[in-house]
């Protein structure tokens, strides 16, 4: 089967497109024929090697120790089975989580795969996995819910119009931060309240939030907090780029911060599971939430694709589509 690939770090040139095995799925496994998958930030994290102590995960400080596959989201088709696999047969259309997505088949372990709602596509659903497990699960924790206040930065992206979605089904007020151009998609996904950053300054208005997801993280701790209640939570989630990569020394300062200040800060850890992989299928599926898609690319152009998203400026999710 064909899959992409990479063995040196750096940009998108360095992606490659190769035959590679097909792995019979094994016990509790099943394997996808991949319809779809997304790119995320993770990904050029792992392809640049981004920062350093990421190259821990590839098993390599000067190239990764061996052919390392790309992507982590999908939709497809269960091809086959392993043993001791129940709730899906073979031809059912699915989504999940799963190393090395983008390629033509992938055999993933049965419970991070959950049955594809059937009002979408399945360019739609492989967008699902990363982005919205991120948002509801740092929704959750964070108990968003009816007569709290969330401010989205970064609104229009591919955690944000999760995170919109998903905060107004909980019964929260949204306010989203974007730039002039996204306006109108982030209002349609039933914000509350928008700021247009390129004209109004976030971090300097009179309103409080009970929680504030930052999925840019270009602002400064102390620029944020202002806009936080004492006894708020901030959730810094940006991604970085390659031109401005995530700060190693940032993180490090906001970790000592921590028990100085009255707001909480926390950062969201996305946990694939069925359960709430299930759980957004069926927000999906009555129409609460709908995944938004920015472009979609063949394999073929998967480097294009990761160019775009490292632009940082895509709108919903990138989709590549596979067969």
């Amino acid at each position: 089967m064909k899959a992409i690939v990479y063995d040196e770090y750096g940009g998108p040139e360095v992606l490659q497109l190769i035959d590679v095995e097909t792995r019979t799925p094994g016990p509790n496994e099943v394997l996808v024929k991949v319809r779809a998958a997304s790119v995320n930030p993770a990904d050029w994290h792992l392809v640049r090697g981004v920062p350093f102590p990421i190259r821990m995960v590839t098993g390599g400080f000067t190239k990764p120790t061996h052919h390392r596959r790309v992507g982590a989201d999908f939709s497809g088709i269960i091809e086959a089975i392993g043993a001791g696999v129940t709730g899906f047969t073979v031809g059912d259309p699915v989504f999940g989580m799963g190393e090395g997505s983008l390629a033509e088949y992938l055999t993933v372990p049965a419970d991070k795969v959950a049955p594809k709602p059937e009002r979408i596509t399945f360019a739609q659903a492989a967008g699902i996995p990363i982005a919205g497990l991120t948002a509801l699960q740092i929704l959750r924790k964070t108990r968003v819910r009816e007569g709290r206040h969330l401010l989205i930065v970064g609104a229009a992206g591919g955690i944000g119009t999760f995170a919109v979605q998903i905060a107004k089904a909980f019964g929260a007020t949204v306010t989203g931060v974007q730039s002039t151009g996204a306006l109108d998609l982030v209002r349609s996904l039933g914000a509350d309240h928008l700021i247009d950053y390129t004209k109004d300054d976030f971090t300097t208005g009179g309103a409080r939030y009970d929680v504030v997801l930052d999925n840019v993280c270009t602002r400064t701790l102390a620029d944020v907090r202002r806009v936080i209640k004492p006894d708020g939570t901030l959730v810094p989630n940006g991604g970085g780029s390659p031109a401005k990569n995530v700060s190693m020394l940032g993180i490090l300062r906001t970790f000592a911060t921590r028990p100085f200040i009255s707001q909480k800060i926390m950062f969201g850890v996305t946990k694939p599971t069925q359960a709430d992989l299930q759980l957004l299928a069926d927000m999906i599926q009555a129409g609460a939430v709908t995944p938004v898609i920015d472009t979609v690319y063949p394999l073929t152009a998967v480097g294009d694709a990761m160019r775009h998203l490292e632009g940082g400026h895509a709108h919903g999710k990138i989709v590549v589509t596979i067969q």
